[in-house]
């Protein structure tokens, strides 16, 4: 009896299927899987383990390779790393990750719902919807991993495929949101499924006619450039990176460049760059969840003109006197949460960027 209790407890905790649907029942943003650790997932930022056997280096292979391809069990072979999306029926998708970790596996499986979050309850800024009626340019979405840049993202495709009627191209790794055909006619490649790179694609993408174009990330000089080129020429790209603010995206993108090349991108971005959002998400007061805390820069004559003569450092003061455009630093987002009683003090110090500033904005409030 306790050997066949046994056998159907360690089959329940087998089979991924049942731990990608707990993670979704129990609202969490990741679920992770390492040796010698139980199953966790991270729920409102913090990682909590499952009530599960702590996992061996067997069972956390046998769990992933139960849901890859022949391909991508080869592709993880010979790379020791491996990026996929997976699927279930009816409860969710999922962006997963493999990589190796002192000879073992490791995966990490990010949650994609299947409804695309209407852009008016994420708690943006509303401004940012403006980004929509653009024509041209580029627009980023920066900020660190699980900041909730492809939600962002993918709420703004959504308002461009319900209201124009356009041709909308994406290159991702993986695709996580999926767009059906609206108003605009919609093709999402993923890599390594229907590319083998982001640059073999984004070199064949102005081959398709596109108006809208998502780069799911500027990786390297050659996805910058490709971005900027097609910016230039009467598209509108939107893409992410992973920088903290508006300014640093600036001088993140024009080092990517050899220094003989940085002022010619300076040029290029200062009359193609047309906003930068940058956000993070930080826990709400009562600790229930997670809120969007955002700064946002748009292509006053000023900024530009700033871009174009490399005086990054002063971007951050041409944000602060831009609020009737609806421009605001990260540290002006986190002090009007804070005075709107929906996070704390504390919370509001711990992801700042000057911390004087905040204290400053909550004692004088605005």
């Amino acid at each position: 009896m306790d050997e066949r209790h046994e056998l159907n407890q360690m089959n329940s905790i087998s089979s991924m299927t049942d731990l990608l649907k707990a993670a979704a029942e129990m609202k969490a943003s990741d679920l992770h899987l390492i040796a010698g650790f139980k199953p966790a997932l991270r729920i409102n930022g913090e990682i909590v383990q499952m009530d599960y056997s702590v996992l061996k280096p067997d069972d956390v292979e046998k769990l992933v390779f139960s849901i890859l391809s022949e391909e991508q069990k080869k592709k993880l072979d010979n790379d020791w790393e491996l990026d996929f999306s997976y699927s279930i029926h009816g409860v969710a998708r999922f962006r997963g990750n493999i990589m190796k970790q002192r000879g073992t596996l490791a995966a990490a499986f990010r949650a994609v719902p299947f409804i695309i979050p209407q852009f008016d309850k994420l708690g943006l800024p509303k401004e940012i919807k403006k980004l929509c009626d653009l024509s041209r340019g580029l627009v980023l979405v920066t900020g660190p991993t699980g900041s909730g840049k492809s939600t962002t993202l993918a709420a703004l495709i959504d308002l461009i495929n319900k209201q124009y009627a356009m041709n909308i191209v994406t290159v991702e790794d993986p695709i996580e949101f999926l767009h059906r055909h609206q108003k605009s006619t919609i093709r999402q490649r993923e890599i390594g499924m229907d590319t083998h790179s982001f640059n073999a694609a984004l070199r064949h993408v102005l081959r398709h006619d596109p108006d809208v174009i998502l780069i799911g990330e500027m990786r390297d000089l050659e996805s910058v450039s490709i971005a900027l080129t097609a910016a230039e020429t009467g598209h509108l790209v939107f893409s992410t990176l992973h920088t903290q603010t508006a300014p640093l995206t600036i001088s993140r993108i024009v080092d990517i460049f050899s220094s003989d090349r940085r002022n010619q991108v300076r040029h290029q971005l200062s009359g193609s760059l047309k906003a930068i959002i940058s956000q993070q998400l930080v826990p709400s007061i009562d600790g229930k969840g997670l809120i969007a805390a955002v700064e946002y820069m748009v292509d006053t004559p000023a900024i530009r003109s700033l871009i174009r003569e490399g005086k990054d450092h002063q971007l951050y003061s041409a944000i602060q006197t831009g609020h009737s455009l609806g421009m605001q630093t990260m540290d002006f987002a986190l002090a009007k949460l804070c005075l709107d009683g929906k996070i704390s003090k504390s919370t509001a110090l711990e992801y700042c960027i000057d911390r004087i500033e905040v204290e400053r904005m909550l004692r004088i409030g605005f």
